[in-house]
């Protein structure tokens, strides 16, 4: 049986899927860009190529790879993770590896060139895919009621711009680039912060918190922003162990994932 799922995209998100289906033994390869801007690093396969060396996450390891070293590297059960920047490469691998499945989990809001036909199953990640045109299912990503649910028809809901309640706080546990710039962080993911208290610069314009917390997700320094960006986010919970494991919405949508893919590939067989 072909069990090789590919998955777009090594943020958080993405991980937690990944984690969730190397767990129940298929073997995943995960496409990332040169530069992720991702901002949970501590839980995140993507900071394989941020660091060039093994990034583990919960007992799982993933590895900055070539094509012709997948084969290798699954068979140590580790997770490869290609560098496939644009389309064409994308396509590449895909053609190259044959997967059972692909998995949409880029979260960039919009279909950035997945299609129905790239593989026997293939799944979109939040909004953006049309479950029956573009995708043969949808996994939804907005927090509530509805999150980890397997759409088969239609899409996802809209996206509103505001995060999910968390401790009570949405958009104030957003850390954002006042302007554009260069980032430097000076605090570290897992570190208590007062709001007010200046998590890092943008230039030389602060970057400031608006609530109290810990540090969940901080972007790596040295990337180019613009205005408006997400830089990390605060968890008001203010538990440090939370910005190390894998996040509860990450493991619904992991979940929702699997659910599409076993009942997707029961009707292939």
């Amino acid at each position: 049986m072909n069990n090789i799922v590919i998955i777009r995209g090594g943020g958080d998100i993405a991980t937690g899927i990944a984690h969730r289906l190397h767990q129940s033994g298929f073997k995943v390869v995960i496409l990332e860009i040169p530069q992720p801007t991702v901002v949970r690093r501590t839980v995140a396969f993507a900071q394989a190529v941020i660091q060039s060396s093994p990034m583990a996450v919960e007992g799982v390891t993933a590895r900055l790879s070539l094509l012709d070293e997948v084969k290798e590297v699954l068979s140590s059960n580790q997770i490869p993770v290609l560098l496939a920047p644009e389309h064409p490469s994308v396509k590449q691998v895909i053609s190259t590896l044959k997967p059972l499945a692909v998995v949409d989990a880029i979260i960039a809001k919009h279909n950035l060139g997945t299609q129905i036909t790239d593989a026997t199953i293939v799944i979109g990640v939040g909004p953006g895919f049309t479950a029956g045109t573009d995708v043969h299912a949808v996994v939804e990503t907005m927090r509530g009621h509805d999150l980890g649910r397997v759409i088969y028809q239609g899409k996802a809901i809209k996206n509103t711009g505001v995060p999910g309640q968390v401790g009570g706080y949405t958009l104030e546990r957003l850390i954002k680039a006042p302007v554009a710039g260069v980032f430097s962080g000076c605090r570290q993911i897992g570190d208590a912060v007062a709001a007010g208290e200046v998590v890092g610069h943008v230039g030389d314009t602060p970057v400031v918190v608006a609530i109290t917390g810990v540090v969940r997700g901080l972007l790596q320094n040295g990337l180019i922003v613009r205005p408006g960006m997400k830089l990390g986010d605060i968890d008001p919970r203010c538990c440090r162990e939370h910005c190390f494991t894998i996040s509860d919405k990450a493991r619904a949508i992991g979940g929702g994932v699997l659910e599409a893919i076993l009942h997707l590939g029961g009707k292939h067989e």
